[in-house]
């Protein structure tokens, strides 16, 4: 896909959506690591270990061809973004938690990301590694369309808080509608194989969300932190930002077809989602209400 959409459209839509990001944090979202350092390091575990490893379990399960289980791979070492707050707002968790944990995420995933990235690429297509591998070139670039935006909005919030304010709903839904045109916009590329490509990793996809959802949320739990953190951990883990997956495969790694797992994926993601979250919402509203009613004994 050697187009301008993919050349420069692409970084510039990711570029403007983690802009939005940087202007929603403050210096006090990282350092609430230090006042929250268990449930941090507990999500942070999942979302560095056991998602990555889950992938590549679904993928030797389900036999996927090499550029779609690099793909695959690729969408596992993405953070969170900006959607996991808003469906932890939704569904009652700690919205302070999730910016927290999107702002040490994307940090981390500027290092991590080209490492899991290259492991699957060796991996995987050994014979392609030398050629469309993340080298040190590349991830500079990942840098550059990750993290520089995010220090730039953080910057802008800090000298004009007002301005950040007034700006945080207009790029919010700025950054929803590049999302989706970037979906979209992926999978119109390849519709003569949409078909395909659907029956490859819809299933692998589907459960790897629900893997991420399911994991992000019982771990926490079976953990001792309490409800509303465990939904921020669970929509923190279990929405992934496709686009940064999608713009990497697409213009850094020149690869469409490594960008189909995480265009599908942000296609399904939302429906999955909001189905967790109405869910485990209901069995905590029924959880409380049976405390609340059950009877008190001398």
């Amino acid at each position: 896909m050697d187009s301008p959409l993919v050349s420069v459209g692409l970084p510039l839509a990711l570029a403007v959506i983690m802009f939005g990001l940087g202007l929603s944090l403050t210096v006090d979202d990282f350092t609430r690591v230090v006042r929250h350092p268990r449930t941090v390091g507990v999500a942070l575990a999942c979302q560095l270990i056991v998602l990555p490893a889950a992938a590549f379990g679904l993928v030797l399960l389900f036999d996927l061809p090499p550029l779609l289980a690099v793909g695959m791979m690729l969408l596992a070492a993405s953070p969170g973004g900006t959607t996991a707050n808003l469906f932890s707002h939704l569904f009652r968790g700690d919205v302070a938690l999730n910016v927290t944990l999107t702002a040490v995420n994307s940090v981390i995933a500027v290092f991590t990301l080209p490492l899991i990235t290259n492991f699957a690429i060796r991996y995987f297509d050994p014979d392609e590694s030398g050629a469309v591998g993340l080298q040190f070139g590349k991830a500079v670039q990942v840098f550059a369309i990750v993290l520089i935006p995010v220090i730039i909005g953080m910057i802008v919030r800090r000298t004009s808080p007002a301005f950040a304010d007034r700006m945080d709903r207009s790029v919010r839904i700025g950054s929803a509608v590049v999302l989706a045109l970037v979906v979209i916009g992926t999978m119109v590329a390849e519709r003569d194989n949409l078909v395909s490509y659907l029956a490859d990793v819809g299933a692998v996809t589907t459960l790897f969300c629900l893997i991420s959802l399911t994991a992000g949320y019982f771990v926490p739990r079976l953990l001792g932190v309490d409800t509303r953190q465990s939904i921020a951990c669970s929509m923190e883990i279990g929405i992934h930002n496709s686009t940064i997956a999608i713009t990497i495969a697409l213009s850094v790694l020149d690869s469409t077809e490594m960008a189909v797992p995480p265009a599908v994926y942000g296609v399904l993601m939302f429906p999955l989602a909001a189905t967790f979250g109405w869910l485990i919402t209901r069995r905590h509203t029924r959880e409380s209400s049976g405390t609340e009613s059950a009877p008190t004994t001398a």
